[in-house]
């Protein structure tokens, strides 16, 4: 069954038994209201009847009906009581709505307390049926009880009273559930249109949906409503942030510089922009959340770490500069080929030798050194493709002999290796090559010696000015005019080098450059 259907029945279903309950209830009130009412109505009647001098004294007469007939029944066709009857102390009666009656027994068996003195109200069974009284003791002069004065009312016309409220209220119970069934549909139809028409089944479909999309995605996520308050944080977003739980609070509490709140006051959208959440620099997109009347009710905003971003283009640098390396040394093949060619053809088949064994020499002694010093095969490659990248800047590139690189333990990371490596490498080229004077060498010295790695890298550029050298590992400092993809290679590197627990110093060395040194233990602590 679809669910505003179960809303209807439900809603109408309560509101029935509400009614029903509540005329009840009602129903016992009145009765019981009436009853009071009319017993303290006959009460009273019953005194007054009892007080009365004319009917005192017409008990010592030697017919007392022929005094207290008339009278009784002039006040019972006022006052519209079901009868009256005075009786004396034997239960004889001295007047009765039926003449024929003046002269027997009393009929109830209730006079016992009123002959004490006592007034009471009562329900009895009498010669007219089933009838609620008002009794009231009639005394002497000495106080002496004599008599008895009884005003009743019938309970039948008591029952006719509350059947003519029932009717009443019925007419208006019908009215209620009728308006019940038309606010029942219009609450069904209402709901159903707040949800989209769907199921209650397909809402916890959706939501475990979204959830596990939230939070499969290294996306950070953050919904926030119209006040303000944090309504969603999927798991990256929290770690980011940094806080085990963000829900319910204030998104200035966490996250006081955001521009979210704007994007709420405005309604525009804002993509692709740079923010800072604590040391990370991340990128942003922040866009409103419409209700179905097309107003704001919120915002969401993801975001992903700028640096994550920067590692994976800086892997995709890594292939594009093996590309590089290759074309290069394609390119410096290519000249010497030519070279060969023009030698060959002026016959000078010596030189055409002893280029050849010079340039194989040069090629092999450097492919026996990496393969016998620095037996890895990413960090070999990526030297050789540097020292071509070298050779086709002009830029002597030179590792040391005394280095060597064959015990790194299989717990180091060989992308952060070659991140340190590269980028070190490359910000040593950088610095030479704008250095216009001087000689433009970068020297390498690899060690794997001890219990670390050491990776220290030499070039011949003009340093690393005072005032710069707090900040050239924050994430996009550069000095360079054209920053645009500049100012993250020695931030990754650093990154890195946390990452695999060690250290990166760097100092001015005797060429007037800078030397960065790098400690990587081979065993991390837990």
């Amino acid at each position: 069954m679809r669910l505003h259907y179960k809303l209807i029945i439900l809603i109408c279903s309560l509101l029935i038994v509400v009614i029903v309950l509540f005329e009840l209830i009602f129903q016992s009130m009145l009765q019981n209201n009436l009853k009071h009412e009319m017993g303290v109505r006959a009460l009273a009647v019953a005194q007054t009847i009892s007080n009365m001098p004319e009917i005192k004294e017409a008990f010592y007469t030697a017919n007392p009906s022929q005094i207290i007939q008339p009278i009784t029944e002039e006040i019972r066709k006022k006052t519209k009581a079901e009868f009256i009857v005075v009786g004396n102390r034997d239960e004889i009666r001295y007047s009765h709505p039926i003449t024929e009656r003046i002269g027997k027994k009393m009929v109830g068996g209730d006079n016992a307390l009123v002959f004490q003195g006592k007034e009471i109200v009562s329900e009895s069974i009498g010669s007219l049926g089933r009838s609620l009284r008002g009794k009231a003791p009639v005394f002497d002069g000495k106080g002496e009880v004599i008599g008895v004065v009884s005003v009743g009312f019938l309970t039948e016309d008591i029952e006719k009273k509350i059947e003519h409220y029932r009717q009443k209220l019925l007419y208006i119970t019908v009215f209620i559930i009728l308006g019940g069934i038309g606010g029942a549909l219009l609450i069904a139809y209402s709901v159903k249109k707040a949800i989209f028409g769907l199921e209650p089944r397909e809402i916890a479909h959706l939501y475990q949906e979204k959830q596990a999309i939230l939070e499969s995605i290294h996306e950070g996520i953050i919904a926030i409503n119209q006040k303000g308050i944090v309504t969603m944080a999927n798991a990256a977003s929290l770690k980011l942030l940094g806080v085990s739980n963000a829900e319910g609070k204030h998104l200035v509490d966490i996250l006081p510089r955001s521009r979210l709140l704007n994007v709420v006051e405005t309604g525009h959208a804002e993509f692709d922009q740079e923010s800072i959440i604590g040391d990370n620099v991340v990128v942003v997109n922040r866009i409103p959340i419409y209700n179905n009347q097309n107003q704001i009710s919120g915002a969401v905003a993801s975001f992903r770490n700028k640096s994550e971003l920067k590692r994976l283009t800086e892997e995709l640098s890594h292939i594009k500069k093996y590309a590089e390396g290759l074309r290069a040394q394609t390119h410096e093949y290519s000249n010497k080929l030519h070279t060969i060619s023009g030698l060959i053809q002026l016959e000078s088949y010596q030189e055409v030798i002893d280029f050849i064994t010079k340039e194989s020499d040069v090629t092999q002694n450097l492919m026996h050194f990496i393969m016998k010093k620095i037996p890895d095969p990413i960090v070999g490659g990526l030297l050789l493709g540097k020292f071509s990248r070298a050779n086709e800047l002009k830029v002597e590139l030179e590792i040391e002999e005394d280095s060597t690189f064959a015990d790194i333990p299989s717990s180091i990371n060989r992308d952060s290796l070659v991140t340190i490596i590269g980028n070190l490498i490359d910000n040593a080229m950088e610095a030479v090559i704008g250095n216009k004077s001087g000689q433009k060498k970068v020297k390498v010295f690899l060690t794997d010696l001890g219990e670390d790695l050491i990776i220290e890298v030499e070039d011949t550029g003009k340093g690393i000015d005072k005032e710069y050298e707090e900040h050239i590992f924050e994430i996009g400092f550069t000095t360079k005019k054209d920053s645009k993809n500049s100012g993250f290679g020695l931030a990754l590197v650093q990154q890195a080098v946390t990452q695999m627990q060690g250290y990166i110093i760097f100092s001015e060395n005797e060429y007037g450059g800078t030397t960065f040194t790098v400690a990587i233990p081979k065993r991390c602590k837990e």
